[in-house]
């Protein structure tokens, strides 16, 4: 290797990568991205050829080489196939984090924003970011407590959204209550998934709207409950309690996208 390497975020997974590099082809932001390589193949070459147009520097090194740059990062992580992506002065390894204050300033006029309360699994995070990139979702809201703190979490995140990460606004925030009451003092209705809910589909989305998903075990805390403005359901006919979390969002997705869509 040419240089040493310290401080530094690392990326795997193909779409993760990819993705992240689209991102640098627009602003680097102070960061300074670089590509490890050990062998070309299709989908090798393509993200050579885009780092070549972000003029983002690759260097080809041995497996050996690669396995030593993410012997730190999370297990399902640590699957490499032969090219990664590293960051110094990364200024989030997860998502495009921003303050939730600055981006109401400017939200679009018919936005949807999901808002997380006790979901602490990062592959569950990482598949509603993914829902959120294909299904139209703005940005997501996480407590700053048990949530993507560390950087462990915002690797498998980005992992496990499919690149998702680079694209979907994140805001972390102190407490989930006071984030509702901003959102609707700028125009957002807050709606709620919870069992004992309306059902979906039979309830109109508003312009701008909140959909809040709670922790599969304990549901949405009762005081954050108590602040939203509706209740909706997913109709089931299954035998176990409840959908995972992150497909229940997805679903929530979906409906509200059908529904922008027709209108």
């Amino acid at each position: 290797m040419s240089e040493e390497i310290t401080e530094q975020t690392v990326y795997t997974g193909f779409h993760a990568i990819e993705e992240r590099v689209k991102r640098f082809s627009q602003n680097f932001n102070g960061e300074r991205p670089k590509i490890f390589y050990s062998k070309k193949g299709p989908r090798v070459a393509k993200i050579l050829s885009l780092a070549q147009s972000a003029k983002i520097p690759v260097e080809t090194v041995t497996d050996s080489v690669l396995d030593s740059l993410v012997k730190n990062l999370p297990q399902s992580a640590q699957e490499h196939r032969g090219i990664i992506l590293t960051v110094q002065n990364e200024k989030s390894s997860a998502s495009n984090i921003v303050s939730l204050q600055e981006w109401l300033n400017s939200c679009p006029k018919c936005a949807t924003v999901v808002l997380l309360d006790g979901i602490t699994d990062p592959h569950n995070i990482g598949a509603i970011l993914r829902s959120c990139d294909q299904l139209g979702g703005d940005l997501l809201i996480v407590p700053e407590r048990n949530s993507v703190s560390g950087i462990n979490q915002n690797q498998i995140i980005a992992r496990a959204s499919a690149g998702a990460a680079s694209w979907v606004s994140l805001a972390v925030v102190p407490n989930l209550v006071r984030a509702v009451e901003l959102l609707r003092q700028n125009g957002f209705w807050i709606f709620a998934a919870d069992a004992k809910g309306t059902k979906l589909g039979t309830t109109s989305f508003t312009e701008k709207t909140c959909i809040v998903m709670g922790s599969e075990g304990n549901g949405i805390s009762r005081l954050l409950l108590q602040n939203c403005d509706s209740v909706l359901s997913i109709p089931t006919s299954g035998k176990i309690d409840s959908l995972n979390v992150s497909v229940a969002a997805g679903i929530f997705l979906y409906e509200r996208r059908r529904q922008l869509l027709e209108n």
